[in-house]
């Protein structure tokens, strides 16, 4: 990374010790690699003759930064993460595996030497608003990964040939460049061949993502997500490692969420004995009706929310449920 691009990262982490030493950490490398080894050590010293870090500390290191590449700037986009691990409602299964890659990333090092592969390529599949985005968001930050998304519509081009090659571009960016890369509407590029309504085109697209994916062997994560499973490619599936499925939240999930987004707004009501109204919603069914049920506090100027706010937000998101479903069912 280019030197005043660390400084100014070094600077903007003062006072958070964890980061602040990641990125010290980075420019004594930099140093080192540069053969300035009288001054790598002398700033070594300094940092570990400073204060110690309070607290217990996060295994997360900073990700190398290099220069975005030309190629790739108009086909991905930084994703600065707002949501953390208290956010998200996951079931025991998920929770596991996340745990799992986790500590393997942070081990990658001594996987590799004894020659085992470490997983780094993930499928997302569930319907929508179930967590898939806000998952990979959490956790790159996790992961101490600056997170980028493919802009799908730059990706995709009416020129033959040239979404082929728009994907070369991204997939050599993941390759250089430590991050998590992540790629939503997965199916949009991975449709089946088998599919007779596609043409050629897309078949020689989805050729080239098998190619690419096979070889991509990335310094962070390659995460697609779809929500058409379904109409996925079947030789797409054998290239990830790992297949995380997102559904509806059951019972006792809709009760923790419910109990997370209203932890610092009081309420006049138990709002977990409403759970078993959310059968069947999805996470951003229940965020919106929880929002709006906020929302009507705040418009009459009370300081807690009222079991009528919820029942009028539940009332309204059931129209709008309502309606999808008929419009689903029109010829």
């Amino acid at each position: 990374m280019a030197r005043g691009e660390l400084m100014k990262k070094l600077l903007a982490s003062y006072g958070r010790d964890d980061e602040f030493r990641a990125v010290a950490e980075q420019i004594i490398i930099e140093e080192e690699q540069k053969n300035n080894k009288v001054l790598a050590r002398s700033l070594r010293k300094t940092l570990e003759s400073g204060p110690a870090p309070k607290g217990p500390q996060p295994m997360r290191s900073l990700a190398p930064l290099i220069p975005f590449p030309e190629a790739a700037k108009d086909l991905v986009e930084r994703v600065e993460p707002i949501h953390t691990t208290k956010d998200v409602i996951l079931s025991a299964a998920n929770t596991r595996v996340f745990i799992g890659l986790l500590k393997e990333f942070r081990r990658a090092d001594d996987i590799r030497r004894r020659g085992l592969p470490v997983r780094s390529k993930l499928l997302f599949c569930g319907p929508p608003g179930c967590g898939k985005t806000i998952c990979a968001e959490v956790f790159s930050a996790e992961l101490g990964l600056p997170m980028y998304a493919v802009k799908l519509d730059q990706l995709i081009s009416s020129y033959l040939g040239e979404t082929a090659t728009n994907l070369r571009k991204i997939f050599d960016f993941a390759r250089k460049q430590p991050c998590v890369l992540f790629l939503d509407e997965f199916d949009a590029l991975a449709r089946s061949r088998d599919d007779s309504s596609e043409h050629n085109e897309l078949r020689r697209v989805v050729n080239s993502l098998l190619l690419f994916i096979d070889r991509l062997k990335p310094q962070g994560f390659l995460i697609a997500a779809t929500n058409l499973d379904h109409a996925l490619d079947a030789a797409i599936w054998r290239r990830f490692d790992e297949v995380i499925w997102f559904g509806k939240p059951d019972r006792q999930l809709v009760e923790r969420y419910l109990r997370m987004k209203f932890r610092n707004v009081p309420t006049a009501f138990d709002v977990t004995s409403r759970a078993r109204e959310f059968d069947c919603f999805s996470y951003a069914e229940i965020e919106r009706v929880c929002i709006q049920a906020m929302k009507a506090a705040v418009i009459e100027k009370r300081k807690e929310v009222r079991e009528k706010d919820l029942n009028t937000a539940l009332l309204d998101e059931k129209r709008r449920r309502a309606g999808r479903s008929q419009l689903a069912t029109q010829p």
